[in-house]
C-alpha cells in the first residue's frame, strides 16, 4: 500500500470520529487548505475501495466510512503496519531541530532545505515554528545573511527544549516503540532518528529498578518524560555537548541526586556510558519535578503554597457559584500536584497532557475559572494549558461532574445582519470553542429586552447603546479580537455561571455529595478524630522563653527531651534527627515573619503537639522561599506517623492560619501564650461551625 502521512491521518480521524469531521475541519486540523484535503479524499476513497469500504458524507457534510466491521478491522491492521511515503511536518521539524542542535554551529538555508528535501519557503516556515517553540526555553534562533542560521542558548535549556519536543509531538510514537522493544522486536534504526533502541530499553530497565528500590512513584507521562530526558542527556553528552555552571544544584544529599547517581553507576558498568556530576544534578532536577506526590504523605507545613491554593479554591468557588472552600480532599490533592508542578515551571520543564484539548472542550467555563484564579494568585508564573488542565481535573473530581452542562450564547450585531456577519459567526465558533451558539442580529432588530438571553454581545460597529457591554471586533476577526473575546469571557465568568448548571448544583437535591456513602460510624469516627486532635493540641500547648542557648538545634533538643519526660514521645533522639533531616530538605523559616515552623511525623510520637519557644537571641535560618529569616520564635509541630484525614486537616488548619493575615502573624509571633491559645480556639470553633454545626 502506498499512502502519504496526510492520507493516513485522514483515514484515522474519520474512522475515530465517524461523521463529526468535515473537509473544512480536517483542513483546519491538518493545517492545510480545503482544496488539499479534497484532493487527498479522492486518494483515500481509492484506498478504502481496496477493502470494500466506502467514504460517505452526511447531510451536514460529515465524513463516514461505511462497510463491514471485519473490513474496517483489516484496514486498520494494514495501516498500523504500513509506513507513509513521506514525513509529516512535525517529523521534518524534528529532523531540522536535531540538525540544528547536533551538526554544527551555523547552517546555510539552502543546504538545510536540500538535506530535508523541502523548499526554501517550507524551511522558513519550519524555522519560524521552531523559533517560537525554542523561545519558551530561552533558546534563540538567528538568521543572518552571510552568516547563516545559528542557535544560541545554555546547554541545559537546549536539552529541555529537545526532550520536551519529543514528548509533546511524539508521545504516542515513543510509547509504541518502547512497547515493541519490550515485546522483543528488533529496531535497528535510531528511534525517531535520535534514540538508539538499546539505550531506550536499558534506560527503561534501569529507571524501573531504581525507582522501585527508592520507593519513588511517577505518573506514566512523567515516567516516559524521565526516560526521554535521560536518553537525551546521554546523546548530548556523547556528542560532546556538556553542561556548564547553569545547572541548579540542590545538594548531593537529596534523594533525587542519590537515585540518579545509582543510575550513573548502572550506565557506566553496563553500557560504558560516563555521565558528569553536572549531568546527574540536571537529571535530579528533572526527577524532582516529575515525582508523583502521595496526598496522604504531603507535609502539612507547606504554608506559602497552602495559602495560595486555598485562595485559588475560594476564587474558583466564587466564579462557578459552588463552595469548595471546605473540601479538604481537594486542597490536599492540589497541594500534592502543585508542588512538583511549580518546580517544573520554574525550571522550564513543560508537562505534556494528552487530555488537554478534551478537558478544554468538556469544561470550558471551569477551565477559564481555574486559569483566571491561577493568574491572579501566582503573578510571577505562567501556567500553560497542559498544567491548567491537570488542575481542572482536581476541581472536576471535587464537583463529581460527568459533563459540564453550561453553554455560552453570543450574539453578533452588525448594520445589516447578513453577509460578513455570517462569516464572522462561523469563525467565532471555530476559533472560540467555549461559545456554543452564535445568533446574528441587525442594529434595528436588536432587542435590548432580550439581552439576558446572551452571555456576550459582539459587534462590528459602534452601537448606540450606552447601557450594554459589548465587544467591538473587525469583520475578519483578528487574533487580537479573539484574545479580547476570551478575556471578556474569563473576566465575566461569575455572571455567566450564575445562569448555568454550576449554580443549580447547590439547589439540586439529587446532586451527589462527597459524603453520600458515609455511614453513621464513619461520621462518628471523623467527629472523634476532630475532637481528640483539638483537645490534644490545646492540652499540650505552651509558650516558653529560651535564653542562653547557642543555636536553634539546642532549643529543639530541649523541647523534644521535655516532651519525652511527659511521655508524649518515646525517642527524643530519633525525633530530633527527623527535624534536622527535614530542615536539610528545604527552609523552615516563614517569610516576612520572625517565625520558623519545625515539624515531623514519626512513629515514636504519641500525640499531636504544637508548642512555641520564644528566643532571647535571634538565629538566622533558611526561609521557605529560599531567603534568610531571622527567627525569634520557634514553632514546633509534631504528629504520629499515621494520621487520619481529619487529623491532617486540623494540622493544616493551624499551619495555613499562621500567615492568614497580618493580625494572625502578629499573634503567633507575639510569644503571648493566652493570645495564641485564644487564636487556636477561635480557629477550631470557626472550623466546627462551618464544617459540623448545621443551621
Amino acid at each position: 500500500m502506498f499512502i502519504t502521512s496526510r492520507e493516513k491521518s485522514i483515514i484515522y480521524l474519520v474512522a475515530k470520529t465517524s461523521g463529526k469531521h468535515t473537509p473544512q475541519s480536517l483542513a483546519s486540523y491538518l493545517n492545510v487548505s480545503v482544496r488539499t484535503v479534497q484532493r487527498d479524499l479522492k486518494a483515500v476513497e481509492k484506498i478504502l475501495n481496496q477493502f470494500d469500504l466506502i467514504l460517505q458524507r452526511t447531510t451536514n457534510d460529515g465524513l463516514v466510512i461505511e462497510g463491514k466491521n471485519e473490513d474496517m478491522f483489516k484496514l486498520i491492521q494494514q495501516l498500523s503496519n504500513v509506513h507513509p511515503t513521506d514525513d509529516t511536518p512535525e517529523e521534518k521539524k524534528l529532523q531540522l531541530l536535531i540538525k540544528l542542535f547536533h551538526e554544527g554551529s551555523s547552517f546555510k538555508a539552502q543546504v538545510l532545505a536540500k538535506e530535508l528535501v523541502v523548499s526554501s519557503t517550507t524551511l522558513a516556515t519550519y524555522l519560524d515554528d521552531l523559533t517560537t517553540w525554542l523561545k519558551k526555553f530561552s533558546v534563540a534562533v538567528t538568521r543572518k545573511r552571510g552568516v547563516g542560521i545559528e542557535v544560541h542558548g545554555d546547554e541545559a535549556n537546549k536539552r529541555k527544549a529537545l526532550a520536551s519536543y519529543f514528548l509533546y509531538h511524539f508521545h504516542e510514537d515513543l510509547l509504541e516503540n518502547l512497547y515493541a522493544l519490550h515485546q522483543g522486536s528488533e529496531i535497528k534504526a535510531p528511534i525517531l532518528g535520535f534514540f538508539p533502541s538499546h539505550y531506550l530499553l536499558k534506560v527503561d530497565e534501569f529507571v524501573q529498578d531504581i525507582l522501585t528500590h527508592g520507593e519513588t512513584k511517577l505518573a506514566d507521562h512523567d515516567y516516559l518524560g524521565l526516560i526521554v530526558h535521560i536518553c537525551t542527556t546521554i546523546r548530548r553528552s556523547e556528542s560532546g555537548f556538556h553542561l556548564g555552571d547553569e545547572v541548579e544544584q540542590d545538594g548531593d544529599q537529596s534523594k533525587e541526586f542519590e537515585l540518579m547517581n545509582h543510575l550513573r553507576a548502572r550506565l557506566q558498568s553496563d553500557l560504558s556510558i560516563p555521565l558528569s556530576t553536572n549531568d546527574i544534578h540536571y537529571l535530579a532536577v528533572v526527577l524532582k519535578g516529575s515525582k508523583l506526590q502521595d496526598e496522604l504523605e504531603i507535609d502539612y507545613d507547606s504554608i506559602l503554597l497552602g495559602q495560595k491554593i486555598k485562595n485559588v479554591i475560594e476564587q474558583v468557588s466564587s466564579q462557578i457559584h459552588v463552595d469548595l472552600s471546605e473540601d479538604f480532599s481537594l486542597f490536599k490533592g492540589l497541594l500534592a500536584h502543585m508542588e512538583p508542578s511549580i518546580y517544573r515551571l520554574k525550571h522550564q520543564m513543560g508537562l505534556f497532557n494528552p487530555l488537554t484539548e478534551d478537558i478544554k472542550q468538556k469544561y470550558p467555563l471551569l477551565f477559564m475559572a481555574v486559569r483566571k484564579s491561577l493568574e491572579y494568585e501566582f503573578t510571577d508564573m505562567t501556567f500553560p494549558d497542559d498544567e491548567v488542565a491537570f488542575i481542572v481535573l482536581h476541581f472536576g473530581s471535587a464537583l463529581l461532574m460527568n459533563e459540564e452542562k453550561a453553554d455560552i450564547h453570543a450574539v453578533i450585531v452588525c448594520p445589516t445582519g447578513i453577509g460578513t456577519s455570517k462569516m464572522l459567526a462561523s469563525r467565532i465558533q471555530k476559533e472560540i470553542t467555549e461559545i456554543s451558539s452564535v445568533d446574528i442580529s441587525s442594529i434595528k432588530d436588536f432587542d435590548r429586552n432580550k439581552l439576558n438571553q446572551f452571555d456576550v454581545v459582539i459587534s462590528t460597529v459602534r452601537l448606540p447603546f450606552n447601557e450594554i457591554d459589548y465587544i467591538l471586533v473587525t469583520p475578519l476577526l483578528s487574533d487580537d479580537d479573539i484574545d479580547m473575546i476570551r478575556s471578556f469571557l474569563q473576566n465575566n465568568l461569575e455572571n455567566i455561571t450564575r445562569k448555568q448548571q454550576y449554580g443549580e448544583w447547590r439547589k439540586n437535591e439529587e446532586a451527589p455529595t462527597r459524603n453520600e456513602k458515609s455511614t453513621l460510624q464513619d461520621v462518628l469516627k471523623e467527629m472523634k478524630d476532630v475532637q481528640t486532635s483539638m483537645e490534644a493540641i490545646l492540652e499540650h500547648f505552651r509558650v516558653e522563653r529560651k535564653s542562653n542557648v547557642e543555636n536553634h538545634v539546642q532549643v529543639l533538643q530541649e523541647m523534644v527531651e521535655e516532651l519525652q519526660k511527659e511521655q508524649l514521645i518515646t525517642d527524643s533522639a530519633q525525633v530530633l534527627q527527623k527535624l534536622m533531616d527535614r530542615e536539610k530538605v528545604g527552609g523552615l523559616g516563614i517569610p516576612n515573619t520572625n517565625m520558623g515552623l519545625y515539624h515531623c511525623r514519626d512513629d515514636s510520637i504519641e500525640s499531636l503537639v504544637f508548642q512555641v519557644s520564644h528566643l532571647d537571641d535571634t538565629f538566622s535560618i533558611k526561609g521557605m522561599d529560599g531567603q534568610e529569616v531571622q527567627m525569634k520564635n520557634l514553632l514546633l509541630m509534631l504528629s504520629p506517623e499515621d494520621l487520619s484525614l481529619r487529623e491532617q486537616e486540623i494540622l493544616s488548619l493551624i499551619s495555613t492560619s499562621l500567615i492568614e493575615n497580618d493580625i494572625a502573624m502578629m499573634i503567633f509571633s507575639s510569644s503571648n501564650e493566652a493570645m495564641i491559645r485564644g487564636k487556636l480556639e477561635n480557629i477550631f470553633l470557626e472550623y466546627l461551625q462551618n464544617k459540623w454545626i448545621k443551621e
